[in-house]
């Protein structure tokens, strides 16, 4: 990596076009991008790599988007010097490369099966998504290089901080930490597997039961208050239906104080993470609750799966 103005030639694009990508069933080759200023730039070639079609169509494009207005060349193109073959030679020259906004631009004008996958893509994309929760491909992350800025960690650990803040419940905290990954999707099936199984597997870490067991052994009838120990308006409130199918309610004041110390630990974790500009995916997060818990003795072969 140079020095000076922080110029990062990267292999691979940003996680979220990784994502679309692999949506279209092409392979995740590496493809040359360039980093700079917390932007993402690609040149016309890299464009025409990037949707499948010739550099003349993304040419055509991008003069039309400046032709309408839709944006300016002031504001989406910037000069890098690139090494490039011509010929026997290896020549450095200056080339255009254009921003993010010029790239989902013509994202939106191409009109073939990949730019639909794209639009696709792009529909998703949150309302106050960033540049800031770009990332590189998996490889590079593991290898150490990575393009995450300063700035986006400093709001990782903003986030963090929010949630221990928070008044969710204890196993909410630990699904708002995995939403943080950097590749975060929420319908994919490692999310749906992950929110599925966390409640669990803090209940198996506190009592070795489920949440469903704990209530089939602690529900009882004929003790006080069905053998709740607490309820939406405890301790004077009327105990309500929807009170009896929530196993915290039946944990002890020292089971609930582990399992705040076990939350409170990853949270620490998590920002200490953070503060380290370690980037994290999904599978990262779901893979370190189980080595988590496993460290801290709380996990065991029978542990429900994750």
């Amino acid at each position: 990596m140079r020095n000076d103005k922080q110029e990062q030639a990267i292999r691979s694009s940003a996680a979220e076009y990784l994502t679309f990508v692999a949506a279209t069933g092409d392979s995740t080759e590496s493809m040359e991008m360039r980093y700079e200023d917390e932007n993402i730039w690609l040149t016309q070639k890299m464009m025409s790599a990037l949707y499948d079609v010739d550099v003349r169509t993304i040419n055509e494009h991008i003069q039309k988007i400046y032709e309408d207005g839709e944006l300016t060349e002031e504001a989406t193109i910037r000069n890098f010097r690139i090494v490039q073959t011509e010929g026997s030679r290896q020549v450095s020259r200056q080339v255009k490369h254009y921003n993010l906004q010029m790239i989902i631009a013509v994202g939106f004008k191409v009109n073939n099966d990949r730019a639909v996958q794209f639009r696709k893509w792009a529909n998703t994309i949150v309302k106050d998504y960033t540049i800031q929760g770009w990332a590189m491909d998996s490889d590079r992350l593991k290898n150490g290089g990575s393009v995450l800025t300063k700035e986006y960690f400093d709001h990782l650990l903003e986030q963090i901080r929010e949630i221990r803040m928070s008044e969710r419940k204890f196993y909410q905290k630990i699904t708002d930490i995995y939403a943080t990954a950097l590749d975060y999707d929420k319908s994919a099936k490692t999310t749906r597997l992950f929110f599925s199984e966390v409640q669990n597997k803090l209940h198996w870490a506190i009592h070795r039961h489920t949440a469903a067991e704990l209530i089939v052994e602690r529900a009882n009838a004929e003790k006080p208050h069905m053998g709740l120990t607490s309820w939406e308006q405890y301790p004077n409130g009327k105990i309500q239906k929807y009170d009896v199918s929530i196993a915290k309610n039946y944990l002890s004041r020292e089971e609930l104080q582990a399992l705040e110390r076990i939350v409170t630990m990853y949270l620490d974790y998590a920002e200490y993470q953070a503060g380290r500009h370690i980037p994290m995916t999904m599978q990262d997060w779901s893979q370190r609750l189980n080595r988590f818990l496993e460290f801290n003795e709380h996990g065991s072969s029978t542990t429900p799966a994750g």
